[in-house]
């Protein structure tokens, strides 16, 4: 999609917004933050290292962007009560959530199926897939509460068409595309809520290292270079759009 690549925001286009990101500690979700903020959002950060939140929280307070919020979580080890217990702590703070970006994913091990192991797969499919259906589950009251919300999920190249020995990682993400499709077509008539994917593609972050730690890592965009496509999909520009799954590159 063209247009949501090259898609200039204008200043304004988060204004008294509300947006929950994942994985907000650093790469594409650090990214996403300080871009949604610098749009006018009111970004809550969630991730498990606070000190990542922090030194995020501190670059949007020193931007002079609408103060940021902090909410510690593990996705791996969360549970739906763990979601329910924030749902209630962000009406009580906010009274409703304009957008969500399901940014947070682990790589897990990259082997053949028959040499995966059993708890590395468990762990990526609970933080990759289960802890997106139940932080989805338990904010759409809050969506829904909101003149017009977005829904945007991170997909992945292998999770279109598989490959080999990326096991559990392509899975997820298949899983996340079909997530992303059953909840954009229940939401698509009834509903003030649209939902999409974004593929950000070969980028420079500490996951993409991980997974091609040959490869020349500046040969990659950075994260902030794919944000045209984060601020479309968030923004009211893409109210007619739902159920996509668009390239950032």
């Amino acid at each position: 999609m063209k247009s949501a690549q090259q898609y200039q925001a204008p200043a304004q286009l988060l204004n008294d917004r509300i947006i929950l990101v994942t994985g907000a500690g650093d790469g594409i979700g650090r990214s996403a933050a300080l871009a949604y903020a610098s749009h006018g959002a009111t970004v809550i950060l969630l991730g498990k290292t606070v000190e990542k939140l922090e030194a995020v929280y501190d670059e949007i307070e020193q931007a002079g962007y609408p103060q940021a919020a902090i909410y510690p979580m593990d996705l791996k080890g969360a549970v739906m009560s763990d979601y329910e217990d924030m749902q209630q702590a962000l009406a009580q703070n906010f009274g409703r959530l304009d957008g969500l970006l399901h940014n947070a994913s682990v790589l897990g091990d990259r082997k053949p199926i028959a040499q995966s192991n059993v708890d590395i797969w468990q762990e990526v499919m609970q933080v990759n897939v289960n802890a997106e259906f139940m932080l989805t589950k338990a904010m759409l009251p809050l969506l829904e509460s909101s003149a017009s919300a977005s829904i945007i999920f991170t997909s992945s190249g292998v999770g279109r068409q598989g490959r080999a020995y990326w096991g559990p990682y392509a899975v997820s993400k298949f899983a996340t595309e079909g997530l992303m499709q059953v909840l954009a077509d229940e939401l698509a008539n009834t509903s003030n809520i649209r939902v999409n994917a974004i593929n950000p593609g070969a980028t420079n972050t500490n996951m993409r290292r991980s997974a091609y730690p040959a490869e020349q890592p500046t040969n990659n965009p950075q994260p902030a270079a794919l944000m045209p496509c984060y601020l479309y999909l968030m923004g009211d520009d893409s109210q007619a759009v739902n159920g996509l799954s668009i390239d950032a590159q």
